[in-house]
């Protein structure tokens, strides 16, 4: 028999199989369109008037690719966080008839992000395949990014799945979006260094985890080195992970046990 959590991924996984089609657009043709008009045609540019010196010597494209797959899978774990589980705890309540089963909520938040994880290793997989295919990184150089791109995902899926758990508002989702995942986005290092950016917003970038999860793409994927050793990087984002995980397992028992 399987585990118990391994019973909550196949429940997910078989959802999945008739809905991965509404999740086409957002997961793999945005970063395809971004790392088209981004590093192809702004790339050209900034190559073209800098010659790659702002950029330790790197093609712009080549510079933005990991980041952009690190950014990717932030989003993604944001995503499958947030109104999944709030339709699981509020719309179709199925975290209350998975709650009448064997299933504990220690099992339902380790199955719900289990299955964050595979959908973060199957967006990693096929997007390392498209920066390759764009000439951007080697396929086996950037394969070695994986890793680091889902326990980037999975630093932004633990937590949001708490706060999801305790918000009763689903607006409050999208000003989470607004004002979190997009402006780390955008100044977390994808789109050009941190260190370009004013000091005081330079110290908040490395405090972000998208900051140290695109250090970890890049340094895997280009051979660059980190701005901090790369096992550091790594335990602040299994940090996020992990108080994630126990937030979660306290949100979900407070809103949905009696």
């Amino acid at each position: 028999m399987l585990p118990v959590p391994l019973r909550v991924v196949e429940a997910n996984a078989r959802t999945y199989r008739r809905t991965w089609k509404g999740s086409v657009v957002t997961t793999f043709l945005s970063p395809v369109l971004f790392l088209a008009a981004m590093g192809l045609g702004l790339g050209s540019l900034v190559d073209r008037e800098t010659g790659a010196r702002a950029l330790e010597g790197l093609a712009y494209i080549s510079f933005l690719a990991p980041g952009l797959l690190a950014a990717t899978t932030m989003q993604t774990g944001a995503s499958e966080s947030s109104w999944p589980v709030m339709a699981g705890i509020k719309w179709i309540k199925t975290f209350d008839a998975a709650l009448a089963t064997p299933v504990g909520v220690p099992d339902l938040v380790a199955g719900h992000l289990v299955w964050v994880a595979v959908r973060l290793l199957m967006t990693s997989v096929v997007l390392v395949v498209v920066i390759a295919s764009f000439g951007a990184v080697s396929l086996a150089d950037a394969l070695l990014a994986v890793p680091a791109a889902v326990l980037t995902g999975m630093a932004f899926a633990a937590p949001v799945t708490a706060y999801t758990a305790s918000t009763e508002q689903e607006t409050r989702l999208s000003s989470l979006f607004r004002f979190a995942i997009i402006p780390m986005f955008l100044f977390s290092g994808t789109f050009f260094p941190a260190s370009q950016l004013p000091d005081w917003l330079e110290s908040v970038a490395y405090a972000t985890p998208l900051w140290h999860g695109v250090e970890l793409c890049r340094g895997a994927a280009l051979g660059t080195d980190a701005t901090l050793p790369v096992a550091a990087h790594a335990s602040y984002l299994l940090a996020w992970v992990a108080v994630g995980w126990s937030l979660s397992v306290r949100s979900l028992r407070r809103r949905l046990l009696p």
